[in-house]
C-alpha cells in the first residue's frame, strides 16, 4: 500500500514514524513519555485508555509496515487539523469529518483521501470496541467516488528501459547491484517491498533455469522463473560482491558512504527509489518514475508482446485480474493513433 495523502503524481516516503515495537513501548509507559511526540495530540491527549487502543489497532490489527506507516500518517494529518481547530477525540462529529474529507480533496488525489478516511474510519471502529468513544464519527461519512480503468504510475517505453539499462556503469559492485534491483523490479515484476527483503538463497536454482522468491504482502511467497537477462544480472552481481555462500544474509545491501564498498546491511524502500531517481536523470529520462513504475512497465511489456492478462495476473501475483489490467499500458499507443485520425 502506497503512503496516505501525496499528491497524485508522486509518493513521498514518510520519516520519524515509530515502529511496532516503539508503539508497544509508548502504551506500556503512558502517553505522557517524551516518545509519545510522535504520536497525533488527538490520541495522546485522551489519555492512555485512548492510547493502549490506538496501539491495539496499529500493531495487533495492521501487521504489514507499509499500511501501518500510510495509516499512522493518516491520523498524524487529521490530528493537526482537529488540534488547530480545538476539537478533542471525544468531539470529533460526522459533519466535521465531512468538512476534512472536502479540505483534502482538493490538495490530494480522490485515492488518497478514499486511503485517510479508510484509516479514520478503522481506527474509530476499534475505539468503539475498546469503549474510549460510543460511536464512530467516521461510520455515516462517504469517501468520494472513484473508478479507474488504468493505473496513473508513470512508465517507461522499450526504449526508455534499453536507454536506462544502458547508461548503468557496470564496472564495479554498485553499478551491477544497481542494474540487478531493477531486473528483479521489472522482469519479476516485483513489489520494491519484496525486493529489498530478498536474501542470497532467494535466487536458487530450479534444473536447468533459476528462479526467485519474492516475499509479498501478507506473508505470501511468491516464486518467479528468473528471465534470462535477470538470470545472469544476479549472478553477475552476486559473483562481484561474494556473497554466494551467505544464503542467509541480505542480497542488495548499502555501501558505505559515497564509497563503492558493499555493507552487510540491507537497503530499505526509500534507498532504492532515490537509486531509481538518480539512475534515471544519469540516463537523460524525463519521466518521474518511482519503484511501481518497473511493476507497471514489465507487465505493460509483457502484454504488448503478446502476452494473456491470465498470466499477467500470475505473474504479477494479483488476486484479482482488474488489478493486473491496471498495470496494463499495452493499449495507449492504439488509442493514440486514434485520436491522430482527427485532422483537419
Amino acid at each position: 500500500m502506497t503512503s496516505a495523502l501525496v499528491p497524485s503524481s508522486q509518493t513521498q516516503p514518510s520519516a520519524g514514524k515509530p515502529s511496532a515495537g516503539e508503539l508497544v513501548s509508548l502504551a506500556e509507559s503512558g502517553s505522557r513519555t517524551e516518545g509519545a511526540q510522535h504520536l497525533p495530540r488527538i490520541i495522546t491527549d485522551a489519555g492512555d485508555k485512548a492510547l493502549l487502543s490506538f496501539v491495539n489497532y496499529f500493531t495487533a490489527e495492521i501487521p504489514n509496515e507499509n499500511t501501518r506507516r500510510a495509516y499512522l500518517q493518516a491520523w498524524r494529518q487529521f490530528g493537526k487539523w482537529a488540534e488547530g481547530r480545538g476539537v478533542r477525540l471525544d468531539q470529533v462529529k460526522p459533519f466535521m469529518l465531512a468538512a476534512y474529507r472536502e479540505e483534502l480533496l482538493k490538495r490530494y488525489h480522490v485515492r488518497s483521501v478514499k486511503q485517510h478516511l479508510s484509516a479514520l474510519r478503522r481506527l474509530f471502529d476499534q475505539m468503539v470496541i475498546d469503549q474510549v468513544i460510543p460511536l464512530n464519527p467516521a461510520a455515516t461519512v462517504r469517501g468520494p467516488k472513484f473508478s479507474a480503468k488504468q493505473g496513473v504510475t508513470p512508465i517507461l517505453s522499450e526504449e526508455e528501459i534499453r536507454k536506462l539499462f544502458n547508461a548503468l556503469d557496470t564496472s564495479h559492485v554498485v553499478g551491477l547491484r544497481d542494474r540487478a534491483i531493477l531486473s528483479v523490479l521489472v522482469f519479476a515484476v516485483a513489489r520494491v517491498g519484496a525486493v529489498t527483503t530478498m536474501q542470497v538463497r532467494d535466487f536458487f536454482p530450479q534444473g536447468r533455469r533459476w528462479k526467485v522468491r519474492l516475499h509479498e504482502k501478507g506473508g505470501k511467497l511468491h516464486e518467479v522463473w528468473c528471465h534470462h537477462n535477470l538470470e545472469e544480472n544476479l549472478h553477475a552481481y552476486i559473483e562481484a560482491a561474494g556473497i554466494g555462500e551467505e544464503k542467509t544474509t541480505t542480497l542488495f545491501r548499502s555501501t558505505v558512504g559515497k564509497t563503492k564498498k558493499l555493507t552487510g546491511s540491507g537497503l530499505d524502500r526509500r534507498n532504492v527509489y532515490d537509486m531509481i531517481r538518480r539512475r534515471s536523470q544519469e540516463a537523460g529520462i524525463a519521466a518521474k518514475i518511482g519503484c511501481h513504475s518497473f511493476r507497471a512497465t514489465g507487465i505493460t511489456l509483457y502484454m504488448e508482446n503478446g502476452g494473456s492478462i491470465n498470466e499477467a495476473q500470475k505473474l504479477a501475483n494479483h488476486a484479482d485480474p482488474r488489478t493486473t489490467k491496471l498495470y496494463d499500458r499495452s493499449g495507449d499507443s492504439v488509442s493514440l493513433d486514434e485520436i491522430e485520425r482527427i485532422r483537419f
